[in-house]
């Protein structure tokens, strides 16, 4: 039953009951109708009568009736809960309706979901996908090169260094300029995106070193590396989780914070939540672990940032999709960040795909997640804000 208050603080469940009891005349009956035992339904009736201030139904041993009141009531009840029936299937609707929409985008990467699918197939489709997101009006973007690693930034003299997803063998910066754009415009922050080097053509550690050598020459640029934040998604947010680890065994100074969407930090799986059947992506992350790790132990804190001590990290954000497989690896991050005294917030959102805030243009919760994201980058600068330039 739903658990939604009417504004006088009726509750709809007490409403609900009050109908079936009014339809059914018959206590019996009505239980059963709502699945409810008879004296369940009973101590509803009182509340709703208790909270309205008059007797809504009279009850005899063999008759159940309404009264004046009861029948003013159920005259305007019906519609009421029509009306929020309505509302919730249009909600539903929707709903169904958006993951449809995300599900047919993705439609022909799972159909590359084989063995022998190349790399370059992969890549290419994914860059398909990426495209289909817009790009936020008057974003300025111009390539450059970050301590000798390509990238691109988007808006002028930027705060954030944003490393992208991909499972390190997919993703480009110029793919990735729908998200990171949205991301500056609900931070008011502008980015910098490496175009990191891929695996297998350069495996472990090399995308590592390109996210340092950017992120350094980055410090160096705004002078201070409180000035500075990191933000990813999936395994750029591992990437991004590994940057900070390596900071700290160089005892190098960290920056103000970072930001993970749905983070991947456990590169074996192991923590993936479990399906009934196989996952059209699970070939694809099987491909891209193979290919990163090039034999390289997948224990190790750089590669999966899960493992290492989290102790001295700065703030983190951390945010999730319910429905989404890597959530668990986001919960435990959150965990085990706080157990070593980071500053965490985990944040959770009802939304199936993993990486969701990637249709930020069309899915209330993605756009919302980069709100909050904004909120969060802003409050880590506190006020050594650079404000995005944008185009006339």
């Amino acid at each position: 039953m739903l658990a939604l208050r009417a504004p006088d603080g009726v509750e709809v469940r007490h409403l609900r009951a009050f109908v079936a009891v009014a339809d059914e005349l018959n206590f019996s009956r009505a239980a059963e109708r709502l699945y409810l035992s008879q004296p369940a339904l009973s101590r509803q009736i009182r509340t709703l009568e208790r909270v309205i201030g008059c007797e809504l139904l009279r009850r005899s041993t063999h008759r159940v009736e309404l009264t004046l009141a009861g029948d003013a009531l159920l005259e305007r009840a019906r519609p009421v809960l029509a009306a929020l029936d309505e509302a919730v299937a249009a909600a539903q609707s929707v709903g169904g309706e958006l993951s449809a929409r995300i599900m047919s985008l993705w439609a022909p990467m799972f159909a590359l979901a084989e063995p022998e699918t190349s790399i370059e197939q992969m890549r290419e489709e994914f860059e398909s996908i990426l495209a289909h997101t817009p790009m936020p009006a008057d974003i300025a973007v111009r390539p450059v090169v970050a301590g000798g690693t390509p990238a691109l930034e988007l808006g002028e003299d930027p705060a954030m260094l944003y490393l992208h997803g991909g499972g390190y063998i997919l993703g480009s910066a110029y793919g990735y300029r729908p998200l990171v754009g949205a991301l500056v415009a609900a931070t008011g922050v502008s980015a910098l995106v490496p175009e990191f080097r891929l695996a297998p053509e350069h495996p472990f550690p090399a995308a590592l070193e390109d996210a340092l050598a950017a992120y350094r020459w980055l410090v160096e640029r705004r002078g201070d590396p409180s000035r500075v934040v990191l933000a990813g998604d999936s395994s750029g947010a591992g990437l991004a989780l590994a940057v900070l680890l390596s900071l700290k065994a160089n005892a190098e100074p960290m920056p103000a914070g970072a930001a993970l969407l749905c983070p991947a930090v456990e590169i074996s799986g192991a923590m993936l939540t479990p399906t009934e059947a196989p996952h059209p992506m699970d070939q694809i992350w099987r491909t891209s672990v193979e290919a990163y790790l090039a034999g390289h132990p997948a224990d190790d804190p750089l590669v999966s940032p899960i493992h290492g001590d989290l102790a001295g990290l700065p703030a983190l954000l951390v945010q999730a999709a319910t429905g989404d497989r890597v959530r668990p690896e986001a919960e435990a991050l959150a965990a085990r960040a706080r157990e070593r005294g980071v500053d965490v917030q985990l944040e959770l959102y009802p939304a199936d795909s993993h990486v969701f805030q990637v249709y930020w243009s069309f899915l209330p919760e993605a756009a919302d997640a980069l709100a909050r994201a904004g909120r969060f980058v802003r409050e880590a600068l506190r006020d050594d804000l650079a404000p995005a330039t944008r185009t006339a």
